[in-house]
């Protein structure tokens, strides 16, 4: 990733790779308590990935790192289908001897990837940067992300989710954010220093190294699948993986620098919480979980082409596509409108469902009405001014949004 000599392993590959040693032999040792083994297997599963996915994008300087992880990773992922097999036959044959045996090799080589992540460079100690590390994670946008989360957890239960399930949820799904914007520091870390919004970033100052952030963003991602699949479900946790690759390898790698509908398709990343807190509170995907998808679906492009209005000129520096850099201030005021109506019309569908009641119907039409105003008095006078109404509105319009939909289900 970075030019020149790379650093050796820094603390969150140490720390993953460490815990997919405990995690792998859990799963040896609990192989007679079905429930504890299979959770153990996820999360094992989910660290493995990790380890190797870091090891490959920022050590393939040191073989025998990459190579232990890749073997620890692929003879985890035998084991598991092994063990199907041993379980279709009652745990009885050759299939059962076989799954022991991989077990046991798994976690000899994640022993051996673990211990080849400690060995460290010499230097001075130098205080941890935490300031840095808490930057990547974005905090102000992940903020907005858990709330509609927590959002369609209430829709999903018609009430309040167990204490228990809200932690799993918040907690599992601020990692696998983190994770994502950390990695999006990574890959942006070029563009970052046109910026004057971007360009006191940590990677794109050379604050934190691009491995170092890389291998924190990968750890928070594998920890994040640690956490939802074991306390919340398997489901809630694919979907959180899902929308972590999609904000990383499509918006970011591949739609930010290529189009100006980047932000358009690349906004499924952000809806994706919500349906990761439907999915969490009931186990499934219905109707609902797309309407929550589609209302921050569609709110993504308002919210985010008022922000390029402010910022144009930057991103003509950073030569990213944005909309009012390719099409101009105008046409994008005219999209702005047309998401706007689209998306006030999609958060009136809950109510028409059925799913909520009075309370959100209000609240909906009431924050609909102002955005609107908003979008329309950006269209009639195109001026930073406008613009930056309307972005600092949407922040709050979201927000409010999906508070009353957990609000709503009380007072039925």
């Amino acid at each position: 990733m970075a030019d020149g000599a790379r650093p050796a392993p820094g603390p969150w590959l140490r720390l993953t790779a460490l815990a997919s040693t405990v995690a792998t032999a859990v799963v040896v040792a609990t192989g007679e308590w079905a429930r504890s083994h299979e959770a153990a297997v996820l999360g094992g599963l989910g660290l493995a990935l990790g380890v190797a996915a870091a090891a490959w994008l920022g050590h393939r300087d040191r073989p025998l790192l990459v190579w232990a992880a890749t073997a620890a990773l692929a003879v985890f992922a035998v084991q598991i289908a092994i063990g199907a097999l041993a379980a279709a036959a009652d745990g009885t044959g050759y299939a059962a001897g076989l799954h022991v045996g991989l077990g046991a090799l798994s976690l000899a080589l994640a022993a051996l990837t673990a211990s080849l992540t400690l060995r460290r460079e010499l230097g001075r100690w130098r205080p941890f940067p935490w300031r840095d590390y808490l930057m990547l994670t974005k905090p102000r946008i992940m903020v907005l992300l858990l709330l509609t989360a927590a959002g369609g957890a209430f829709v999903g239960v018609g009430g309040v989710p167990s204490a228990g399930l809200l932690a799993a949820l918040l907690g599992g799904l601020a990692l696998a954010c983190g994770g994502a914007s950390a990695l999006n520091h990574v890959l942006d870390r070029d563009i970052d220093r046109f910026m004057r919004r971007t360009d006191r970033r940590p990677v794109a100052t050379g604050r934190v190294a691009p491995e170092r952030a890389a291998e924190f963003g990968l750890a928070l991602s594998a920890f994040s699948f640690v956490i939802l699949a074991s306390f919340a479900n398997v489901l809630a946790a694919l979907l959180a993986v899902f929308g972590n690759l999609f904000y990383v390898l499509v918006y970011t790698r591949w739609l930010k620098r290529s189009t100006p509908q980047n932000i358009v398709i690349g906004g499924a990343a952000g809806a994706i919480p919500a349906v990761v807190g439907w999915a969490a509170a009931t186990g499934n995907l219905a109707l609902p979980a797309l309407v929550l998808f589609l209302i921050v679906f569609l709110w993504t492009p308002p919210h985010f082409w008022a922000l390029a209005l402010l910022v144009r000129g930057e991103y003509e520096a950073a030569r990213v596509p944005m909309l009012p850099v390719v099409v101009g201030d105008r046409r994008t005021a005219v999209a702005i409108l047309r998401y706007s109506v689209l998306l006030v019309g999609i958060t009136l569908v809950p109510f028409l469902l059925g799913d909520l009641g009075w309370l959100y119907l209000g609240a909906a039409v009431a924050l609909g009405v102002a955005f609107l105003a908003l979008a329309l008095a950006l269209l009639r006078e195109t001026t930073k001014a406008r613009a930056r109404s309307l972005f600092s509105f949407s922040l709050g319009y979201l927000a409010l949004l999906f508070v009353a939909m957990a609000v709503d289900p009380f007072l039925l």
